[in-house]
């Protein structure tokens, strides 16, 4: 088979520790999975099952660095994640079975056009705009399941310019890892390559050009981010 064009390069992540790199498939996010940030948002965590969007696998930026302020959006706001990275797939995977599939785990910033995705909420549109765009997905360097575990407690932090922003414990998800997982897996066919962003905790607010975000996960290091001025 021959393309009309070139076809465009497999977004990787690097693993701690390996040559290899680890290609992107789809990047699936959990919304408000921490009770605080729920709030924060003017929901009730306690009636609410887990929901989910999605970001274009390009819009990872493998180790973070440079990203620029997006187009479109005067509230352009920053949230720290622990990530999942799958190593196999299937449909209606139990809770049990779950953490089977996972390769490892890594830092990632869901960033958000907030202006945007408030307006389609409150429109009934779908959040797109304000999640799914170019430079979306910072992601630290993926950390096996073999030298790390399955982080289910720790310190998950987010600092701008020196200054602690978002401070929670991995213990206050809502929704586990395995639990996600198997969630997820009723609606989607889950595939290796996939990655899961598991949700934030509060504490989000706007960054501008210039500043630096520093994220930190007990155990999988940090991932540093500038943002710089818009294209």
């Amino acid at each position: 088979m021959t393309f009309l064009f070139e076809p465009p390069a497999v977004t990787s992540v690097p693993i701690v520790g390996s040559s290899q790199s680890f290609p992107v498939r789809r990047v699936y996010c959990v919304g408000r999975n921490y009770a605080a940030h729920a709030r924060e948002m003017g929901k009730d965590p306690d009636k609410e099952p887990p929901f989910f969007f999605m970001k274009p696998a390009d819009g990872v930026v493998p180790g973070g660095g440079d990203i620029h302020y997006p187009p479109g959006t005067s509230n352009y706001h920053h949230e720290l994640e622990l990530v999942v990275a799958l190593k196999g797939g299937g449909r209606k995977i139990s809770v049990d079975k779950a953490l089977d599939l996972v390769f490892g785990y890594a830092i990632g910033l869901d960033m958000t056009r907030r202006d945007l995705q408030l307006a389609a909420r409150d429109l009934g549109r779908p959040w797109d705009f304000g999640k799914s765009f170019d430079e979306s997905a910072p992601l630290g360097p993926l950390h096996p399941v073999s030298s790390v575990g399955h982080p289910s407690t720790g310190a998950i932090v987010l600092d701008v310019n020196g200054t602690a922003r978002q401070k929670a414990d991995l213990a206050d998800l809502i929704w586990s890892v395995p639990e996600t997982i198997s969630f997820l897996s009723d609606y989607y066919t889950l595939a290796p390559g996939d990655l899961i962003f598991t949700g934030t905790p509060a504490g989000v607010a706007a960054v501008v050009p210039g500043d630096r975000l520093v994220g930190r996960i007990d155990g999988l290091g940090e991932l540093s981010v500038t943002i710089l001025p818009p294209l």
